[in-house]
C-alpha cells in the first residue's frame, strides 16, 4: 500500500522548491524548452566545401529519384526537402556552390526565378494548396541548415495544416508519400512550365489586357 506521504513530498514534511526563490527576474515570457534541439544545433554540419560533404552538391549526381529531383534547369534544379514541412515542400537549388542570393549570376537568378513560379505552379495544379511560405535563410544565424549551398524554400500550405503534434509530440503528419508527391509534381510541371512561360513580360493595371 502507499502512503499519502510517499506520493506527495507536502504530506511528508517536505518542502516544494518555488520557482520564486531561484534568481532571475520575470520578463513575461512563456517558455517552450526544447532540449531535444540540441542534438541538432550542435551535431555535425554538412562541409562548407562543395563537394560529397554538401547535399545540394550530392544530390544532381543521382538519379530523379533516388535524388527525389522534380526538375533539373540549366543553372538550378528542383528538389524535394528530405524532412518537409508539408507535403509537396520543395527547394530550388543553384548547381554551384554558392551561399548567398547575391551570387547569383544573372542567368542563374532568371532561372531561379522561373522554376520558383513553375513549382509553385505545379503545386497548384496537383494538390491545390490555399497558400505558400517561400523563402531563403541567408546564413547559420538565419536559420539556414545548409548556409554554405543557396536554397530557396517553397512550402504549400492549406487550413488547418498546423496543430499540436510538432509541439507535443516532435511529429508531424504527412499524408502523402515522398516519392508520390514527386510523381505527382512531375505529372503537372509540363502544364506549369507553361503556365510560367505564358506570364506576361509587363505589368498590368488591373483589368487591362496583356501586351501582345
Amino acid at each position: 500500500m502507499v502512503r499519502a506521504q510517499d506520493r506527495d513530498p507536502a504530506a511528508a514534511g517536505q518542502r516544494l522548491e518555488d520557482p520564486r526563490d531561484f534568481p532571475g527576474s520575470d520578463d513575461g515570457f512563456e517558455r517552450l524548452w526544447t532540449p531535444h534541439r540540441m542534438a541538432y544545433v550542435s551535431g555535425e554540419r554538412p562541409s562548407p566545401d562543395a563537394g560529397d560533404g554538401c547535399p545540394f552538391c550530392r544530390a544532381p549526381g543521382r538519379d530523379d529519384e533516388a535524388g527525389l529531383i522534380v526538375h533539373r534547369g540549366e543553372h538550378n534544379y528542383v528538389v524535394l526537402n528530405l524532412f518537409p514541412y508539408n507535403p509537396g515542400h520543395v527547394l530550388i537549388c543553384p548547381y554551384r556552390h554558392i551561399s548567398l542570393y547575391v551570387d547569383l549570376t544573372a542567368a542563374e537568378t532568371a532561372e531561379f526565378t522561373t522554376l520558383t513560379k513553375t513549382a509553385i505552379h505545379a503545386l497548384r495544379l496537383s494538390s491545390a494548396p490555399h497558400g505558400f511560405n517561400i523563402g531563403m535563410n541567408q546564413g547559420a544565424v538565419a536559420g539556414a541548415g545548409v548556409a554554405a549551398h543557396l536554397h530557396q524554400h517553397v512550402v504549400p500550405r492549406w487550413g488547418g495544416d498546423a496543430n499540436f503534434l510538432p509541439i507535443i509530440a516532435r511529429t508531424k503528419a504527412m499524408p502523402a508519400l515522398l516519392e508520390d508527391v514527386r510523381q505527382s509534381m512531375l505529372s503537372a510541371w509540363p502544364a506549369a512550365a507553361q503556365a510560367a512561360a505564358d506570364e506576361p513580360n509587363e505589368p498590368t493595371m488591373p483589368g487591362s489586357a496583356p501586351s501582345a
